[in-house]
């Protein structure tokens, strides 16, 4: 999706998960002596973590135990710093990503107690620093994030927050994982009235959950159930380990023109159907690496190779099929774009044996359709529509 800078417009008024400590309270920037300086409000003391990323160059800081809790809108970004993004990382993890215009590095870090009736600060001091010194502090935090390789966790340690499986499916039932894109540090779209896109997608799949499992045919898993951050990595092993027998993954776009709208349906390909939808799998690919994580140290172990396999070709021919009911169910409801149906190599949908889908609703950035993604009645004729086309999609299956 394409982050707006507007995206610090939005304030963050959610109350605090249940058991953190501290509230992270505000954002503040300044500049002082060739430092750029970041403060951040806090309701207590804290401990935190901070390391160095590349590509793009990225200061990211986890506050532990604290929740977000903003009571003004942040400074906006300063100095050395591009953008900024912030939200809930884990359980009881606030994350605070800076993107920076050159590599970086802390020159100073400590905690401030309650003075002159301001509460306990966070401050960070940043400055410029050489390609060798950012450098050797990137591969530092590369490895300290990375190693020892982690186990392969149980279901129900899959990323903190990860909701649990619910119980077995009866026979008679089909396993359909509803995934909403983006959540916590990871905004995803802005749209041009301060909506994101992180809530609109969540918002439709607990509609599109409620009513599948209203019909009595389908157990449903949720890849997140609130405002948190899952990994693309634990969004596919979820629908894996749920022996899913459908993965829906739920987004909305943001486009330069504001004229531009329509609903797709993408399915994954090692060649992409045109270049905006490899641009807009590109960027759906970076959803890790924006909300300060390091992709290219996890390996990726349903590409290339299994691409070319034959269970990997079955599924992506079920894909495909779904993908072409899924055009003709919800195009009675909503406006499609023009070749609804296009492909590219999306990492979400990379699971090799769930037949996988991503539903692009609409554009964010285009102003009546901004108004629709956010309505009650809008969202819930989707959501019905969607039910149509998984229920259409598996009697096909069963002929």
């Amino acid at each position: 999706m394409i982050r707006l800078l507007a995206i610090l417009a939005a304030v963050v008024l959610t109350a605090a998960p249940a058991g953190a400590a501290s509230l992270i309270k505000g954002v503040r920037t300044g500049e002082h002596v060739g430092l750029t300086r970041v403060v951040v409000d806090l309701s207590g003391e804290a401990e935190w973590n901070l390391f160095v990323l590349d590509d793009p160059f990225r200061v990211v800081i986890d506050i532990e135990d604290a929740a977000w809790q903003l009571e003004a809108r942040p400074d906006p970004p300063r100095g050395l710093i591009r953008d900024m993004r912030y939200g809930r990382f884990a359980a009881n993890t606030g994350r605070l990503v800076l993107e920076t215009e050159l590599p970086v590095l802390a020159e100073r870090q400590f905690m401030l107690a309650p003075a002159a009736g301001q509460g306990h600060r966070l401050v960070i001091d940043l400055r410029p620093a050489s390609d060798t010194e950012f450098r050797s502090a990137r591969n530092e935090a590369v490895a300290r994030l990375t190693s020892p390789p982690p186990a392969r966790p149980a279901v129900r340690d899959l990323g903190a927050g990860v909701p649990p499986l619910p119980p077995p499916r009866p026979a008679t039932r089909m396993t359909v994982v509803v995934d909403p894109g983006h959540g916590g540090v990871d905004p995803g779209a802005l749209g041009v009235r301060g909506t994101h896109e992180k809530q609109v997608v969540l918002d439709v799949g607990r509609r599109l959950r409620d009513v599948l499992v209203a019909t009595g045919r389908y157990r449903v898993v949720m890849t997140r159930e609130d405002d948190r951050f899952i990994s693309l990595r634990d969004r596919v092993e979820i629908a894996r380990r749920a022996r899913a027998d459908l993965f829906v993954s739920l987004h909305a776009d943001a486009a330069p023109r504001r004229s531009v709208g329509g609903a797709g349906v993408y399915t994954l390909s090692e060649t992409a159907s045109d270049k905006e939808t490899e641009a807009l799998a590109r960027r759906e690919n970076q959803s890790d690496l924006l909300a300060g994580m390091d992709i290219a140290g996890s390996a990726d172990e349903v590409t290339n190779l299994i691409l070319i396999d034959l269970v990997q070709r079955e599924t992506m021919n079920n894909s495909a099929r779904f993908a072409r009911v899924a055009v003709d169910e919800i195009g009675r409801t909503i406006e499609l774009r023009s070749n609804p149906h296009r492909f590219a190599g999306f990492r979400v949908l990379k699971a090799p044996d769930v037949p996988s889908v991503l539903v692009e609703l609409g554009f964010l950035s285009n102003p009546d359709e901004e108004r629709k993604l956010i309505s009650r009645d809008w969202q819930d004729r989707v959501a019905r529509a969607l039910t149509e086309a998984i229920d259409a999609y598996f009697r096909l299956r069963q002929k």
